[in-house]
């Protein structure tokens, strides 16, 4: 099915954004990995909604409970199950959607799809709020990672016209990887980030919205990760990235930028110094023909405005088969960038360790 992802490692995402709650099963994890629930819980919380001006106002504590999978607090082998209960739902805010669907949203293809059967109260199982059973699992992933040596990270590499500073993708620290973690806006640079907060402020008092992108990457990884063709690692990062809702784009390394570049400034010249091959520049993002190279692997996301504003926009009645006026209630967040940041990173963690585990690495 569309919601379970992984080969060694699979993981099973459930629910919809008004249903009872919303969940997770993540087969494959080893025996004997501890999860330090303080840690998970600053994960989740950089996620969660109504904590600050740029989110939805819908507020949900967010905690979840842990049916299967660990004793004592520690992984046991069998599937680990949590559920994160819905308590702050407003269904009655989308009654009209079904009649007429908010344009840039799956309110219209899930009709097409399921019919009269679609659950669109709150976007059902298209809402971002299925990226926090992700979440959870991601950040137990993290924290498996990190015994490891690997330090995964992200940071807002952009919102609307204004930049941050980017990672170095050559001579990239684990604590320059965390830092903008640790923040309540996720950047390197605080004075972009503030533009970044005017621009949300500017688009949110327009009854608007804005979107932007994520830069995330992981040091310590293994050179020899990953298979050529559809087993590489891009392929096996895409699928998970491409399912945090708004993802529209992905480019890993030099991306887009590469491509017009020639060879000879897009190839990354082999080094050594007697011990170990690296790259002078990272142009390839950490990966070649699907492989880890062991140098830092990047990547950037772009994520859509969210397309449930408060200005009026056109649509359709498909009742009376008619052209007509849509204005969007409920709350929504006027730029879902910033809570999208702990999802890339929970992502990426996922599919670092299903390929960790298939290699064998323990």
């Amino acid at each position: 099915m569309s919601s379970i992802c992984g080969d060694r490692l699979k993981l099973s995402i459930f629910g919809q954004s008004h249903a009872a709650g919303v969940g997770v099963v993540l087969d494959g994890l080893p025996a004997g990995e501890p999860v330090d629930f303080q840690t998970l819980a600053a994960f989740l919380a950089r996620r969660a909604p109504g904590r600050n001006a740029w989110s939805t106002a819908r507020r949900e504590p967010d905690e979840p409970e842990f049916l299967s999978g660990l004793v004592g607090g520690v992984t046991c082998g069998a599937p680990l199950t949590a559920v994160i209960r819905n308590t702050n739902v407003r269904s009655g805010d989308y009654a009209a959607l079904r009649d007429v669907p908010r344009p840039g949203h799956a309110d219209y293809t899930a009709r097409v799809k399921y019919g009269e059967h679609a659950d669109l109260a709150g976007g059902g199982h298209f809402s971002g709020r299925l990226t926090a059973p992700l979440c959870v699992a991601g950040g137990i992933c993290l924290q498996i990672l990190a015994r490891r040596g690997i330090v995964v990270g992200a940071h807002i590499a952009a919102i609307g016209h204004t930049a941050d500073a980017p990672f170095d993708p050559v001579n990239l620290a684990p604590e320059t990887l965390l830092a903008p973690g640790r923040k309540p806006f996720p950047v390197l640079d605080d004075d972009a980030g503030a533009a970044m907060q005017a621009e949300i402020a500017a688009a949110h008092a327009a009854g608007d919205s804005v979107g932007g992108v994520v830069e995330c990457a992981a040091v310590g990884l293994p050179a020899g990760l990953g298979e050529p063709m559809f087993g590489g690692m891009e392929s096996r990062i895409a699928r998970l990235v491409f399912g945090i809702p708004a993802v529209k784009g992905l480019e890993f390394g030099s991306g887009f930028a590469g491509s017009m570049l020639r060879g000879s400034e897009n190839n990354d010249p082999f080094v050594t110094d007697g011990a170990a091959v690296r790259t002078e520049t990272n142009n390839h993002g950490g990966i070649l023909g699907g492989i880890t190279s062991g140098m830092p692997l990047t990547f950037r996301a772009a994520v859509k405005p969210t397309p449930s504003i408060a200005a009026e926009q056109r649509s359709v009645s498909l009742s009376r088969m008619e052209n007509t006026t849509l204005t969007v209630a409920g709350r929504h967040d006027p730029c879902i960038v910033p809570r999208a940041v702990p999802c890339m990173e929970a992502a990426l963690a996922v599919a670092l360790l299903d390929a960790l585990l298939e290699a064998g690495v323990q």
